[in-house]
């Protein structure tokens, strides 16, 4: 077939592949083995494990993990049709909304005998006159001793934790405005209204997660991130779609910006005009209080972005400034003419020098230069100014009391300007962040900061302050993400291990987001000096090279992506697509080639498998999660057609979804395999964020390997980046355990992997 060769798999254990007599004509990649009752609804139990992975060696039992059933608008499963939550194989009997015999014997609110067989609803006076005083009192007790949390928050929490911080954060708010202190006395009575307005449910989470300060660092923690509208269309659709959510194993949901913004001008919603206002096609502010509620609940964390360094021209304070209002153009940056503008553009670095060249923009109707970074209709705040910063930390501390979660600061180098720098990593900036920090700490101290840094980690660790002193929780690995697929289109992993090296020398108290995708493009900002003194590449031709391969364009590349922001001066161009249709997944489809579908479905799986082997928190994008490829439509969109990065922001395929319990289907095996690798990695603790991690040469320059050690438990992972076989080795001493197809291992010294095939190894010391 299509001049290959024929391949089949001998048995998975043994990690060979061998070219066949007889076969189906392409390559057969092992899929992804299920575990039987794990993962699937017993109806396409059969169907979810590929014959050829059946003899091999049992995989140790892992947790149950609960799985929920899908959307009520897809429920397909005639077991489980009127389930919020669906179990595995073995709990399945126990179903939320089925209140079998079994499921109603041990109802929450009548644990006593007696009590169990009078419904709560029917318990009238004269029906109480009837029971027993002293089961009465059992009932009362019963339901006393199931309360979790305290009955009420404490009082005094914030003047404690104001008491606690009060010293540093008076001198930072001074030292920064000059020692303003009616400005300041300002700031703390508006966190001192803040906290009063936060409900009890937000305050008893507080006091529980101030009691746990490390529960966000759980290696079961697993992210997504999507568009209200193109997920579920409405703020209650995602909350009706909180049970697939959660089979999807997704405890941290990022929601894309939702607040009020100009159509046509939103900049995909980073224009903000309201920051107490939701998009009224998504809904109101109080149905996202009531998903954060429903997250709550179910143990979501929800993080939204907190668009901090601009607001809309159509935003209020914008509308005041363009009309002269007393005080409100000291807000912004505004200017009589060009002379001051023009200085600044000498050191500013453009942003988007080709759709938004410039950092300032003209205003005509009232003859003014404002300083706009991004596009002319966002207008970038003055922080030198603090009414801007006790006004936009009140917009902030009032999203909190929705019941967010965790607070993306969108651009947040950019947010001081000095004239005669780069408006760049200012130290302004660090400390507009640690007094937000400690804003965070006293009103609401379970709310964490994730911090948007667009830099290799080493440069961003500053944006983690220090112990004493700390800033963001999180920060997203951006370098790490873009030189992945470097190394996918390289097949070489030098650069990927010399960038681990120096991730993984940083203290291990700093948590990053890992991704392999997301809203935004994929920019190339890769260690060049480094690439240029091993390799001797060229910049400008190695960013030409990637962008050609992933967008199809250099020869024997499945990939397909499209260009963002190409300047054809600079020879520079960012990159944007689906993972599957990076991975060669929609080349596959379109040419019905199945040989070209399994390896671009290995390819997938490998790379996600490399992202959950790194520390931190794994994110997916939604729609990878059953492989969803590009979105071309946008090019006839008359409010999209000029931004690429619609191509992956495409409505979610529930169609898709559909599928993902079928095996036999590519989205069955992406869901199915994924979640598989996702429990594996939740239930072994050398995975965990506090483990000894380092990189090894496995002989094979296509081959990544990583090392993990914690508490006497050792993982090899290997990751083959080429679609070649390779062998690869490791001198680490076994014996080890494949976690992921099973088999034993005396040593390592021989690995073969498949195309873009991976291994977990895993030795547990005596």
């Amino acid at each position: 077939m299509n001049g290959f060769k024929n391949w089949s798999v001998i048995p998975a254990r043994t990690w060979r592949i061998r070219q066949a007599d007889e076969g189906d004509g392409w390559l057969k990649i092992p899929a992804i083995p299920i575990p039987v009752g794990e993962l699937a609804p017993a109806e396409v139990q059969e169907k979810a494990v590929q014959p050829a992975l059946e003899k091999a060696p049992e995989v140790p039992a892992q947790k149950a993990v609960e799985v929920t059933e899908e959307p009520k608008v897809e429920e397909t499963v005639e077991a489980a049709e009127e389930s919020k939550v669906e179990e595995t194989v073995e709990a399945a009997e126990e179903l939320e909304v089925e209140e079998t015999v079994e499921a109603a014997e041990e109802p929450k609110a009548e644990e006593t005998v007696e009590a169990a067989e009078e419904p709560k609803a029917e318990e009238t006076v004269e029906a109480a006159e009837e029971i027993p005083e002293e089961p009465a009192q059992e009932e009362e007790v019963s339901v006393q001793d199931e309360e979790p949390a305290p009955v009420r928050p404490d009082p005094d929490a914030f003047q404690r934790r104001l008491d606690q911080r009060y010293d540093e954060l008076k001198w930072l708010y001074c030292e920064l405005y000059h020692g303003d202190m009616a400005a300041f006395d300002y700031f703390v009575q508006m966190l001192r209204r803040c906290w009063a307005q936060r409900k009890d449910a937000l305050r008893l989470q507080d006091q529980r997660r101030e009691n746990d300060p490390d529960w966000y660092r759980r290696r079961d923690l697993l992210g997504m991130m999507l568009y209200t509208n193109a997920f579920a269309g409405t703020l209650k659709g995602v909350e009706e779609k909180l049970p697939y959510i959660q089979e999807c194993g997704v405890n941290y949901l990022h929601l894309m910006p939702l607040l009020e913004s100009p159509k046509g001008r939103s900049d995909g919603g980073y224009a903000v005009s309201n920051f107490r206002r939701v998009q009224p096609e998504l809904g109101t502010m109080e149905d996202l209080e009531s998903l954060a509620d429903a997250c709550r609940e179910k143990d979501i964390s929800l993080c939204l972005d907190f668009v901090m360094n601009h607001t809309s021209e159509e935003h209020e304070w914008a509308r005041k400034a363009r009309a002269g209002e007393p005080g409100y153009r000291e807000r912004y940056f505004f200017y009589d003419n060009w002379d001051i503008p023009r200085e600044f553009e000498k050191t500013v670095p453009q942003v988007f020098p080709t759709t938004a060249p410039g950092s300032f923009t003209w205003l005509d109707d009232c003859k003014q230069v404002v300083m706009t970074n991004f596009y002319p209709y966002q207008w970038d705040l003055n922080y030198a100014n603090p009414v801007v910063f006790n006004d936009m930390t009140e917009n902030l501390l009032y999203l909190t009391n929705r019941g967010i979660d965790v607070i993306r600061l969108d651009a947040v180098p950019y947010i001081w300007k000095q004239l005669g720098t780069t408006c760049r990593n200012l130290p302004q900036v660090h400390t507009l962040v640690r007094m937000m920090r400690m804003v965070c700490e006293i009103v609401c101290p379970s709310v964490l900061l994730l911090g948007e840094v667009v830099m290799e980690p080493a440069k961003v660790v500053p944006y983690f302050g220090s112990p004493e002193k700390p800033e963001c929780h999180m920060l997203y690995n951006v370098t790490t993400m873009a030189t992945t697929w470097h190394t996918l289109a390289t097949g070489d992993v030098s650069l990927l291990r010399h960038q681990m090296d120096t991730v993984c020398a940083l203290p291990r108290d700093f948590l990053f987001l890992n991704y392999l995708r997301c809203h935004d493009d994929i920019g190339w900002g890769l260690d060049y000096p480094w690439l240029k003194e091993h390799f001797g590449t060229d910049e400008v031709t190695h960013k030409k090279y990637l962008n050609d391969w992933f967008t199809g364009k250099w020869p024997g590349s499945d990939s397909r992506g499209e260009l963002y922001n190409d300047d054809p001066r600079l020879g520079d161009a960012r990159l944007c697509g689906t993972t599957a249709s990076l991975c060669g997944v929609e080349a596959a489809d379109y040419e019905k080639n199945p040989f070209k579908l399994e390896r671009a479905i290995a390819c997938d799986l490998m790379l996600h498998a490399w992202m959950l082997t790194q520390s931190g928190i794994p994110v997916l994008y939604s729609g990878d999660e059953v492989g969803q490829l590009n979105d071309y439509s946008y090019h006839h969109d008359g409010e999209k057609w000029d931004d690429s990065r619609y191509i992956h922001r495409g409505n979610f395929q529930w169609d898709l979804a559909h599928m993902r319990h079928d095996g036999e289907t590519r989205q069955g095996k992406q869901f199915m395999g994924l979640r598989r690798l996702e429990q594996i990695r939740a239930d072994e603790p050398a995975f965990d964020a506090r483990a000894d991690v380092w990189t090894f040469d496995t002989g094979c320059p296509h081959v990544l390997g990583v090392g993990r050690w914690y508490q006497g438990r050792k993982l090899i992972a290997m990751f083959n980046f080429s679609d070649q076989f390779v062998t690869a080795s490791s001198w680490e001493k076994g014996p080890y355990r494949e976690l992921v197809y099973g088999g034993d291992f005396d040593d390592l010294g021989r690995v073969e992997l498949f195309p873009y095939g991976f291994v977990w190894m895993l030795h547990t010391e005596d």
